[in-house]
């Protein structure tokens, strides 16, 4: 019997892979507490599990005997996006909590969830000092980096999972793979057949296009003026846009400010020298002192090699997509904060969900561009269908901004369980 808690619980999907796999292993399970401070999530946690999280769980004194403890602890002061103060950062201090309750009951485990960031973070000191905490009372300790996108998940999101066991190393036979490092990776290696291995991989992973629904409410397609946008740049032909993200400061499968005409139409020969300015201010080159620099009109001269070089920069100078500071010329990169910025390749996998963005990934179907709905972000989770979507959109798209894969975490316990239990 595992009688578990559930901490930092967002919407469940730590509690749900743990029941799925005891569910496989024929094991009860009875959860002794939940806690979670989101009022929304606990409502959407309400929905699919008749149980109403308790507050923080730094206000909760007593809980009843449990062998085994769950925590996606916050990931904030871990995340490569963050603040990169680790426990210098009062959220960062969340962890202390799970230390506390692990000294004080001593179940037989547990399973800890959080960024990638984490392993690097502060030279890789933030996680040995959280492994060292651990060893401290008595925890042997393992930890696997894994991609969903390997657990037939389509999306490319790597996450740490630390699985400890009281008195002696846990034993695992899934091993850390950060899987294909972006969609295209996946394309190619999925072609070449050599990316899953035969022990717990499809033949054939999921990929986008396996989880979009059939029918799509209209309030999910772009509006009308951001259509016509997109639409200069693609003529009509909307899959185009597949795999291509919204963004001024970088190339590749790009569109542009100036490729959408935000602030005036452009001309061939304007976009291609912003596109070529985009692509070469980066090189080391013209210099290591940022990662985007502006140049001088001779340092361009050295990639575009027309005459008209003065005239154009002239235009893009007087339509604001260019800005001159001491002779040198940089892009106007503004914050493309469109209903869209990154349209998934429906052949491929996605791009990591996130709490901020969740709401603004898009696809096309049958040439019309929309955004994900709610329940096709909690596909690319792994939820099953039957899970039930809190009623308010934007609150859906963050929880599953932030919740876990939910086949990864009962991969990982159908692992554990199997090697550690007496």
């Amino acid at each position: 019997m595992i009688n578990f808690i559930d901490i930092f619980a967002g919407i469940g999907g730590m509690r749900l892979g743990l029941e799925l796999a005891c569910q496989q292993l024929k094991i009860k399970t009875h959860c002794i507490l939940s806690s979670e401070i989101d009022h929304k999530a606990c409502e959407t946690y309400n929905l699919n599990f008749n149980e109403f999280p308790k507050g923080d769980i730094k206000n909760i004194d007593k809980i009843e005997y449990f062998n085994f403890l769950l925590a996606g602890f916050p990931c904030q002061p871990f995340s490569y996006a963050g603040k990169h103060q680790g426990f210098g950062d009062t959220r960062g201090t969340l962890f202390f909590e799970v230390e506390k309750i692990l000294k004080k009951y001593q179940p037989d485990g547990f399973l800890l969830e959080n960024v990638r960031g984490l392993v690097t973070h502060d030279k890789g000191r933030t996680l040995k000092t959280i492994i060292s905490k651990l060893n401290d009372l008595d925890y042997g300790i393992e930890y696997l980096l894994l991609n969903s996108s390997n657990f037939n998940v389509p999306q490319n999101r790597v996450r740490i999972y630390i699985l400890g066991k009281k008195g002696s190393k846990p034993k695992l036979t899934i091993q850390s793979d950060k899987g294909a490092i972006d969609s295209h990776s996946f394309k190619k290696n999925a072609i070449q057949g050599n990316l899953f291995s035969p022990i717990h991989h499809p033949i054939k992973p999921l990929t986008v296009k396996d989880i979009l629904e059939d029918k799509v409410q209209e309030k999910y397609f772009c509006s009308q003026d951001f259509t016509n946008l997109l639409n200069r740049a693609v003529k009509e032909n909307f899959n185009k846009l597949h795999g291509t993200r919204l963004i001024d400061f970088r190339g590749g499968n790009s569109l542009h400010s100036w490729d959408l005409g935000i602030k005036g139409e452009c001309t061939n020969a304007e976009r291609n020298l912003m596109n070529l300015l985009i692509a070469n201010r980066r090189k080391k080159v013209f210099g290591t002192h940022q990662d985007g620099k502006s140049l001088t009109l001779e340092q361009i001269k050295t990639f575009y090699f027309n005459d008209d070089l003065e005239t154009l920069i002239t235009s893009l100078l007087a339509k604001g997509y260019l800005k001159e500071e001491s002779g040198k010329y940089g892009p106007v990169c503004g914050n493309l904060s469109f209903e869209v910025f990154k349209f998934l390749d429906p052949d491929s996998i996605s791009i990591t969900l996130t709490s901020a963005d969740a709401h603004r990934l898009g696809i096309v179907t049958n040439n019309k561009p929309r955004r994900l709905t709610p329940r096709e972000c909690a596909r690319l989770q792994g939820f099953p269908d039957s899970f039930k979507l809190h009623p308010d959109d934007r609150a859906t798209y963050k929880q599953l901004g932030n919740s876990v894969s939910v086949p990864v975490v009962e991969a990982v316990m159908i692992d554990y369980f199997k090697n550690n239990l007496n």
